[in-house]
């Protein structure tokens, strides 16, 4: 039976940090729907955007219902705005609550990022600046926004094209100090790492290095575009072999985690994503090192 522990002005919270591994994932994208009804597909777990499902009725909600019966599901938003100054959206929060009790997700994820001003979606996700007073800030929300959904937050570090000359610290060291005090857990996007890397100079294993085993629930891999002079996290092309590798690196440092290939543009027939999640399948079966997870765990 798992216990429950209470922080002060905190809801309470598993006194266990790591879900169980659950396989090999895919994000589940409308033109994959008919797969899915037709047949049991080889595929542990969906993850969905969860704002194309935060409404009253329509064939999206529809086709979920429908779906979760087979496949278990992990919700990952886009919206939350986590690190802006603006007032936490409320309504959005309630919204998100609501259908994570209609379909009872795994875990609930956004990203670590803002994502306007003044009430504006930009609709794109914007780095933080890696102050002291940026991350008292943000471990405020983060703890809000757990109290508000009685459950951990997993939040996703981004891909960046611009350093903040006010930054004290690394990344992964906010991250860390993050995940530590606000007691959220960490979706680690291999991919995103690696773009971050190759745009700003840095050794993208020093980042996987950097962060708590026993705070990472998630790990994405996908594709980017390299445009020469920098690299663009778009999601449109197979996961690459250098991307392969630091998820090689990353398994070896954390162990089984549950993964996911992100596609959000030229998606391929569903055949093609899963015959590329055998890869990852396969990369993590030589590569995982499973008692640094059970001792992370533990």
């Amino acid at each position: 039976m798992m216990k429950n522990t209470a922080k002060a002005g905190s809801t309470a919270l598993r006194d266990d940090l790591c879900v169980p591994f659950q396989g090999f994932g895919l994000g589940l994208r409308p033109t994959h729907y008919s797969s899915y009804l037709a047949q049991r597909q080889a595929v542990d777990w969906l993850e969905i955007i969860s704002e194309n499902y935060m409404v009253q009725g329509g064939k999206p909600l529809a086709m979920l219902d429908t779906i979760r019966a087979d496949y278990p599901i992990a919700m990952h938003g886009v919206s939350m705005s986590i690190g802006s100054v603006s007032p936490l959206d409320r309504d959005y929060l309630q919204r998100l609550k609501a259908l994570a009790h209609r379909i009872e997700p795994m875990w609930i994820s956004d990203h670590l990022c803002w994502t306007g001003v003044h009430g504006t979606n930009l609709h794109d996700l914007y780095p933080l600046p890696y102050t002291e007073e940026a991350l008292r800030h943000v471990v405020t929300r983060v703890r809000e926004v757990q109290d508000t959904l009685e459950r951990r937050l997993v939040l996703e570090n981004v891909s960046s094209y611009i350093d903040y000359a006010s930054s004290e610290m690394s990344e992964w060291a906010f991250l860390s100090a993050l995940a530590e005090e606000a007691d959220c857990l960490l979706l680690l996007d291999v991919n995103n790492i690696y773009v971050s890397g190759m745009n700003h100079g840095f050794d993208p294993r020093e980042f996987v290095d950097g962060v708590p085993a026993n705070r990472i629930q998630q790990i994405h891999v996908a594709g980017h575009s390299n445009m020469g002079d920098v690299i663009i996290d778009t999601h449109d092309a197979p996961v690459p072999d250098a991307v392969f590798d630091l998820y090689a690196y990353a398994c070896q440092r954390f162990g089984l985690v549950s993964t996911m290939i992100e596609r959000d543009d030229a998606i391929p027939p569903l055949e093609e994503l899963i015959a590329e999640l055998d890869r990852v399948r396969e990369v993590a079966a030589l590569h995982a090192n499973v008692q640094v997870r059970e001792e992370a765990c533990a």
